[in-house]
């Protein structure tokens, strides 16, 4: 088979250099060190400042580094395993721990188009939309969007509760009254929407991972998550059994997926 036109382009500078890089972190610098100035790196890996700082930027955009303002680039620690797989015991009441969802507020609104699909409801049809903030270890991780429809948690009362982050926890409520017959997720490498970036403490269009997530009760599905999660400090990693591997430190907790 011929070389093909990919295979004849040569690695770009600053790629190369983001692995010696990478090497570097692994090898010379400790979590949360501070990094010397972009002048002496680039010095003492003889490449120019602009290529550094490309690499840098790739680096960052990994996870690999954190840049604080009036700080400088410090090594970022390791990414925290955030699990996915079973929510609905969050449903009661958030729980207190350091691996819980903070619910924020609660609106009634129209679902997006493909949303509505996933629900299978009409384009126009009122849903509650349930908007929660996922906490690692008291860090901002994932915010999450859930559209309930109305027919889901028929006993809710409007009036009792009229908004924020009551009204969230009564529909979350009905929906663990409920119970689940089961669930089914999808992952995919998204952008962060102005929103999410700001839950985040992410710049938007910063790459982050979108779990969509669909519950089902009889007579069919009765929610959906989509859930953004920072793609810089999360892993999220699938077995070959089916099952849904966490990544912590050094440590691998498996879970089966729905």
């Amino acid at each position: 088979m011929g070389t093909t036109q990919l295979e004849s382009v040569q690695e770009p500078k600053y790629w190369h250099l983001k692995t010696v890089l990478s090497e570097a972190l692994d090898s010379d610098f400790a979590v949360g060190e501070i990094l010397p100035n972009e002048r002496d790196l680039a010095a003492r890996f003889g490449v120019a400042r602009a290529t550094l700082r490309q690499a840098l930027e790739q680096l960052e955009l990994e996870g690999r580094l954190q840049r604080r303002r009036g700080v400088g680039t410090t090594v970022a620690p390791p990414r925290v395993g955030v699990a996915v797989a079973a929510v609905q015991h969050d449903w009661a009441d958030g729980g207190d721990t350091d691996e819980a969802w903070q619910p924020v507020e609660c609106t009634t609104a129209t679902a997006p188009a493909s949303v509505a699909a996933l629900l299978d409801i009409v384009a126009d049809a009122p849903v509650h939309v349930v908007r929660r903030i996922r906490l690692t270890h008291g860090q901002a991780v994932a915010a999450e969007l859930l559209y309930v429809p109305t027919s889901s948690v028929p006993e809710l009362s409007a009036i009792d509760v009229p908004s924020g982050p009551a009204r969230a926890r009564s529909v979350l409520r009905e929906l663990h009254r409920r119970g689940l017959d089961g669930q089914d997720r999808s992952v995919e490498l998204g952008s962060a929407r102005a929103d999410d970036a700001k839950e985040l403490d992410r710049l938007p269009g910063a790459p982050v991972l979108v779990v969509t997530t669909r519950y089902f009760a009889a007579p069919g599905t009765v929610a959906v998550s989509v859930a953004t999660y920072r793609a810089d400090t999360c892993r999220l990693t699938f077995g070959d059994s089916g099952a849904l591997e966490i990544s912590h430190d050094e440590q691998v907790e498996t879970r089966q997926a729905s």
